[in-house]
């Protein structure tokens, strides 16, 4: 079963973080410009406060209109971060994606952050899983006859 670890080694291990001072419109130029959809928010310390996610900045101009664009990473971000660690299967990831209803996760390795997966990540994971699968069950299937 592939880990979490096996996507951030194909992915690569560079996590795009803010503090919690930057502004909502300067975040959003950062997912434009980056082509992500989320950003760790950091502290002084390099200790993970919350997440900015695109969807997080849409809800907010929804109830809040314009004035979202002058608040702040710290006032926006969802605090309630859920993490995985390298070891997670993908399965579980897309478990918990699913039912949390994010797209981003966190991967913290024995207390550091080590990188940032997306569901995109975890679904293409998934079916490079399962295309392999299928080729060793048609080899299975075509050796024995």
């Amino acid at each position: 079963m592939t880990t979490v670890a096996a996507i951030l080694k194909h992915k690569g291990y560079q996590v795009s973080t803010v503090d919690p001072t930057a502004r909502v419109f300067e975040i959003a130029e950062l997912l434009s410009e980056r082509r992500i959809g989320a950003v760790l928010v950091m502290d002084t310390a390099d200790l993970m406060l919350g997440i900015v996610s695109e969807r997080d900045i849409v809800r907010s101009l929804a109830a809040n209109g314009v004035r979202t664009l002058e608040m702040t990473a710290g006032q926006l971000m969802t605090r309630a971060v859920q993490v995985v660690h390298p070891d997670t299967t993908v399965a579980e990831a897309m478990r918990m994606m699913t039912a949390g209803r994010f797209r981003h996760l966190p991967v913290i390795d024995r207390g550091t952050l080590v990188g940032l997966i997306s569901i995109g990540d975890v679904v293409k994971a998934r079916i490079m899983e399962q295309e392999t699968e299928v080729v060793s069950l048609t080899a299975y299937v075509a050796g024995s006859l």
